[in-house]
């Protein structure tokens, strides 16, 4: 996807005063954002927008318009989840295990950035996502377009063209699995902007996991691979979700992301002579 333009018409002697600005509504990484809004904004008008924006504790994602993700700018609107970047270890992940996958999938979509990145890896791949919440599929079906993907509305592989069945190579999904009961605990712009459904897993954080596991061998070609983020304390139980449907599973872990991601292979059926 081709990066969004930048147009530096704001003065660069607004720095200063934007960096402070953000460092005074507790924004860690003051002058690096101040650099994205300036590069962002068109006029001195729209800067001062998206500053009141951003110190009031709207995500910057969603103050820009866009979030840097894999090498790609991915659209992402107000009230769509916004991609993390230790879910490109998935990416990473599911490239390595299926490099030659030519039908992808992206379920719980959100904006598409996994569906995204891994059809601008890939090349000439059919690509598809789905997600219950109509804005994430909106905002998928921008992303997706350089690519010819396709953004399906509905709850899981209900939402999905049944000629995908048994034909899926990468089934990636970036499940909820936050518990129920630590919603409160995130950070507020996470829980204050983002739907609670691409965040909220159920009593132990597993609930959505579970039925994408139980659900993926319809779906995936013979050697086709599920991927899915988990956070480290779930991994054990994860695993276990994924064995449980009869899928070779091993987890991947990054030290350096803080990113676990469980990996399902659907065994591919042996024949005998006869």
């Amino acid at each position: 996807m081709p990066s969004l333009p930048s147009l530096p018409a704001v003065p660069s002697s607004s720095v200063p005063a934007v960096v402070s600005a953000l460092r005074a509504a507790g924004c860690v990484f003051a002058e690096d954002e101040a650099e994205l809004l300036l590069a962002t904004a068109r006029t001195p008008e729209e800067l001062a927008a998206m500053v009141d924006r951003r110190t009031a504790g709207l995500p910057l994602e969603h103050v820009l318009g866009w979030a840097e993700f894999h090498g790609l700018r991915i659209a992402v609107e107000p009230g769509v989840f916004v991609p993390r970047r230790r879910t490109e270890f998935l990416v990473d992940q599911a490239l390595a295990q299926a490099p030659d996958a030519r039908v992808v999938v992206d379920l719980c979509c959100g904006s598409g950035a996994l569906a995204a990145a891994l059809a601008g890896a890939l090349g000439a791949v059919e690509v598809h996502a789905a997600d219950i919440d109509p804005a994430a599929v909106r905002c998928a079906r921008r992303n997706l377009a350089p690519y010819d993907g396709r953004a399906h509305a509905g709850d899981l592989f209900d939402a999905l063209p049944a000629a995908l069945r048994g034909r899926v190579g990468i089934l990636a999904a970036n499940v909820p699995y936050v518990p129920s009961a630590e919603l409160a605990f995130l950070p507020a712009e996470a829980r204050d902007h983002e739907p609670p459904a691409a965040l909220d897993g159920g009593a132990d954080g597993l609930d959505v996991l579970r039925r994408v596991a139980a659900g993926a061998p319809e779906w995936l070609a013979p050697g086709g691979c599920l991927l899915t983020e988990t956070g480290e304390h779930q991994a054990r139980a994860a695993v276990e979700a994924f064995t449980d449907a009869g899928l070779t599973t091993r987890l991947a872990v990054s030290e350096e992301l803080h990113a676990h991601v469980v990996i399902g292979v659907r065994p591919c059926r042996r024949t005998t002579g006869v």
